[in-house]
C-alpha cells in the first residue's frame, strides 16, 4: 500500500474511532480531554519533538520553551476545571497522605540542590501528575472517565505506531544505541517509550474485555469486545515488532493478576496470597536461579545491556545517601561529565526507578516511595470489596508498574507511566456536594 494512502486510511480510522467513542460517552465531561491531550504527549514525543519529526531526536525536550508552554497550558486547564468542580486541597492531602509527604519532600529537596532552579521548573511540570488524576477521580464515575481516557490515547497511538512502522519507517525506526540493530519505535523515541504504551494498553483492553462480558445489551458487548480484541492485536504486535521485553513481561504478568483476582478465594485474601507467593518465588529464585534462567530465555544478558554498570557508578557518585541531590538534580553538573566520559551512550537516567529514587531523594526518599507503594496496595486491596472489578485493574497496574521500574525509571519527571501511577495511588472522597450544579455546568455532562 503506498504511504500516502496507508496515511490517509489511518487517520480516516482514528478519527471514526474518535467520533465512535465520543457518541457512546457524551455523558462525560468534555474536561477529560485535558488527560488525553497529557498523555498522548508524554506516551509518545513531546510538541518539541513532533515539530521536528524526521530530525535525530533527542531523549528528553527538557528545557524547550514550546514544551514548557503546552504543559504549563494543560496545567492551567486542569487546575481551572478542578477549581471549577470545587476540590477539596484539603480533602486531597487528607486522603492521601503519603503521596503529599513524598511530593512536599521533593519541594523541600530543592533547597539542598546544585541546580535549584532547574529542579524547581522540573518540579512544576510534576504538578501535572495529581492534576490531571485528579480530573478523572473527580468525575461522578472515576472508572468510566478512566476508560474514555485511556480508550482515546489507544485510539490515537495505537493505530499511528502501526503506521509509522509499516509505512513510514523514517518516522517510526531507529537504530539501537548499543547493537546498531535497527529497531521499531512506532510512536516513541525509542522501543522502550513504545513498550510501556503497550504494556498500558495492553492491561487497560484485558481489562475493558472483562467489563463488556458484564453488558446486557448484546449488540454493545460484540461492538466493544471486538474493538478491544483489535486493540489487543495492536498491542501484542506492536510489542512483538518493537522487541520490548521488559514491557512483554510486565503487561502479562499483569493480566495474570487481573485474572487471578477472578477467582474468590485469592481476591478475599489477596494480600496474604501476595506474602506467600513472594516468598515462595524468593525461595525458588535462590535454589533455580529463575531470573538469570528468564533473561536467557528472552535474550537478554546479565547485566541488562549494561544497566547494572551504571547503577554502580552513579551509585558510587551519590555522596548524599541521606537525603539524595535534590529533586531531578543527579543527573547534572559534574556527574554526568564523569558518567558520560565513560558511557559512549549518554546516560541520562537510572534505567532504575528505586535507584533513580535514592540517587536524587537519598534513603528518606526511598522510604516515602516505599510507604506510597504499600498504601496503594492497601488501599487497592480493600477497594476489592467495594468495586471488585475496578480493583483489579488498579492491581493489574500497580504489579506491572512495580516490576517495571526494575530497568526503567518511570518514578520521574513527566512520565507516561509515573501519571498511570498517580491514577492507582490517589483517592477523593466522594460527596454528594459534586453532583450539584455549582460543581459542573450541565453542559460538562457531570449529572
Amino acid at each position: 500500500m503506498p504511504p500516502v494512502l496507508a496515511t490517509w486510511l489511518t487517520l480516516v480510522g482514528v478519527v471514526l474511532l474518535l467520533r465512535h467513542e465520543t457518541r457512546t460517552a457524551q455523558a462525560r465531561s468534555p474536561a477529560l480531554w485535558i488527560p488525553v491531550l497529557w498523555l498522548g504527549i508524554t506516551g509518545s514525543r513531546f510538541v518539541s519533538q513532533w515539530m521536528e519529526l524526521g530530525s535525530p531526536a533527542s531523549d528528553s525536550g527538557d528545557g524547550s520553551p514550546i514544551d514548557a508552554l503546552y504543559f504549563g497550558l494543560l496545567i492551567v486547564a486542569a487546575w481551572a476545571v478542578l477549581a471549577r468542580r470545587r476540590v477539596s486541597l484539603l480533602e486531597v492531602i487528607r486522603a492521601n497522605r503519603w503521596l503529599f509527604a513524598m511530593f512536599l519532600f521533593g519541594v523541600v529537596s530543592i533547597t539542598w540542590s546544585e541546580f535549584p532552579f532547574i529542579a524547581f521548573k522540573r518540579l512544576i511540570k510534576t504538578l501535572g501528575h495529581p492534576l490531571i488524576a485528579l480530573i478523572i477521580l473527580t468525575d461522578p464515575d472515576p472508572a468510566a472517565a478512566l476508560r474514555t481516557v485511556l480508550k482515546r490515547c489507544a485510539y490515537i497511538l495505537m493505530p499511528i505506531s502501526v503506521l509509522f512502522i509499516k509505512y513510514l519507517p523514517q518516522y517510526g525506526r531507529g537504530f539501537d544505541n548499543w547493537t546498531g540493530a535497527a529497531v521499531n519505535n512506532g510512536i516513541g523515541l525509542n522501543k522502550n517509550g513504545l513498550g510501556y504504551i503497550c504494556m498500558t494498553i495492553g492491561i487497560f483492553y484485558a481489562w475493558n474485555v472483562l467489563t463488556a462480558l458484564r453488558l446486557v445489551d448484546r449488540a454493545e458487548r460484540r461492538r466493544e469486545i471486538g474493538l478491544s480484541i483489535i486493540l489487543l492485536w495492536m498491542t501484542i504486535w506492536l510489542l512483538d515488532v518493537s522487541n520490548s521485553a521488559t514491557s512483554l513481561m510486565t503487561m502479562t504478568f499483569g493480566i495474570f493478576i487481573m485474572i487471578l483476582l477472578g477467582w474468590p478465594f485469592v481476591s478475599k485474601r489477596f494480600g496474604m496470597f501476595t506474602i506467600v507467593v513472594t516468598l515462595a518465588a524468593l525461595g525458588l529464585e535462590s535454589t533455580f536461579d529463575i531470573y538469570a534462567k528468564t533473561l536467557e530465555w528472552l535474550g537478554r544478558d546479565a547485566t541488562l545491556t549494561d544497566r547494572t554498570a551504571v547503577w554502580a557508578d552513579a551509585l558510587a557518585l551519590q555522596d548524599r545517601p541521606l537525603l539524595g541531590m535534590g529533586f531531578e538534580s543527579f543527573w547534572m553538573g559534574s556527574r554526568l561529565d564523569v558518567l558520560w566520559a565513560k558511557w559512549w551512550w549518554q546516560p541520562n537516567q537510572a534505567h532504575n526507578g528505586y535507584i533513580e529514587t535514592y540517587l536524587n531523594f537519598g534513603y528518606v526518599g526511598v522510604a516515602l516511595l516505599g510507604a506510597v507503594l504499600l498504601s496503594t496496595f492497601r488501599k487497592s486491596t480493600d477497594m476489592l470489596l467495594s468495586d471488585p472489578l475496578f480493583a483489579r485493574l488498579r492491581l493489574a497496574f500497580w504489579f506491572a508498574i512495580v516490576f517495571f521500574n526494575y530497568t526503567e525509571a518511570a518514578f520521574k519527571g513527566v512520565h507516561f507511566i509515573w501519571t498511570i501511577f498517580y491514577l492507582i495511588a490517589m483517592d477523593y472522597p466522594r460527596h454528594p456536594v459534586q453532583d450539584k450544579p455549582n460543581a459542573e455546568t450541565p453542559r460538562d455532562g457531570d449529572h
